[in-house]
């Protein structure tokens, strides 16, 4: 009898101390990740400060946020709180299988999309990118119920491997691209503008402001009164947008006559009605602020529909341009097609640092089925 209480006095002695070793552990990784969280936050955020168009901050972004989740993770457990451990496990097990749910049935979401923009927009190629995605993914997916690729020869399943690798890879670009784009909704106002650059977009009948573009024009001059009502000078707007080909006036003539219908001064607008693009957009409009103001030391926003915002940042920095942007809101069926087209023209951007990873890429596998192919078996890389 005294064996057997002997030997449960060790064993609670023996849980008492590696619960208290637990304990321990747990509050020095508590603090550890509380030092690395505020160190990953602080440079996060300095980032971001100092310059919001920096693809780079999607990343820093992401890390800063992994950490925090780990680290709050570690501070629920370390409560010994099972009531919130289980809360916190349900809804981390909640979300994953949320996500899940929505990648599995992404091509629902995107033929449905594809049915709203069918039925109120245009039926050009661009406007049909949901449809074309939603209807590859139900086909991969019948692919792979019929067992078509089971039985390939192993060189190309290496081939399809790339392709899914590739995937992957464009993937993770997208979802940065997708961060830095929400993040730059909330850049700083900072109502002390010299300039407001409207850009500029295709006219209805060559001569009509579209929704789309009357939303820009119509969140820019909310900005200048709000600039004004704040006590400050009222900013002048420049209208940006040349005259195409099927455009009986410059854009930025018709937005100049939106605006003033819509209650802005005259005196106030500045026409820049040469520009064809983005680019040209923010180059020329900087040259007509700098005549205008006499020097480079100006402060300017630009305008544009929030999907836009991040890329014509970007086009901003590559003009030397020292302006963010504000966003014009948009229907909500409309921003698949329109952010999926953004990141197609993000992409082409930095087009030589992606096509080099995905050659990369590609070159590994076709090594590898090569190899397969002439049974060099033991050539093999992977």
């Amino acid at each position: 009898m005294k064996e057997n209480n002997k030997g449960q006095e060790k064993m609670d002695k023996i849980a008492q101390q590696l619960n208290h070793f637990w304990n321990y552990f747990l509050h020095h990784e508590l603090t550890t990740l509380t030092i690395i969280m505020f160190i990953s936050l602080g440079i996060f955020f300095l980032s971001w400060l100092i310059e919001p168009r920096r693809l780079m901050n999607g990343i820093l972004f992401t890390l800063a946020f992994l950490i925090f989740l780990s680290w709050f993770a570690v501070l629920i457990f370390s409560q010994n709180n099972k009531a919130l451990t289980y809360t916190f496990g349900s809804i981390a097990i909640l979300l994953f299988l949320t996500i899940s749910l929505l990648v599995v049935f992404s091509w629902a979401f995107f033929l449905w999309n594809a049915y709203f923009v069918w039925k109120y927009e245009s039926h050009s190629l661009p406007n049909l990118l949901t449809l074309f995605i939603g209807l590859a993914l139900v086909g991969i997916w019948f692919i792979e119920r019929i067992g078509l690729l089971r039985h390939l020869p192993q060189w190309v399943n290496l081939i399809l491997t790339a392709a899914i690798v590739i995937t992957i890879y464009l993937g993770i670009v997208m979802y940065n691209f997708l961060v830095n784009l929400l993040l730059y909704q909330f850049t700083p106002r900072g109502y002390k503008q010299d300039y407001l650059i409207v850009l500029g977009a295709g006219l209805i009948n060559g001569n009509k402001v579209s929704r789309l573009l009357g939303a820009r024009i119509d969140r820019a001059i909310a900005y200048s009164n709000k600039q004004y009502d704040k006590g400050h000078k009222r900013p002048k707007i420049i209208m940006s947008g040349g005259q195409g080909k099927d455009e009986d006036l410059s854009e930025a003539a018709a937005m100049k006559a939106y605006a003033i219908k819509h209650g802005m001064p005259e005196e106030y607008i500045l026409l820049e009605d040469k520009s064809t693009n983005t680019q040209e957009n923010m180059v020329f409009s900087k040259q007509i602020a700098i005549k205008d103001f006499g020097n480079n030391k100006f402060r300017a926003k630009f305008f544009t529909n929030n999907y836009h915002l991040f890329r014509a940042g970007l086009y901003a920095k590559l003009a030397h341009l020292h302006a963010n942007g504000v966003g014009a809101t948009t229907r909500l069926y409309f921003l698949p097609n329109a952010i999926i087209r953004e990141f197609a023209g993000t992409f082409i951007m930095h087009k030589k640092r992606h096509f080099f990873i995905i050659g990369l890429i590609a070159l590994i596998f076709i090594i590898q089925a090569i190899v397969i192919s002439f049974g060099w078996a033991k050539y093999r890389i992977l």
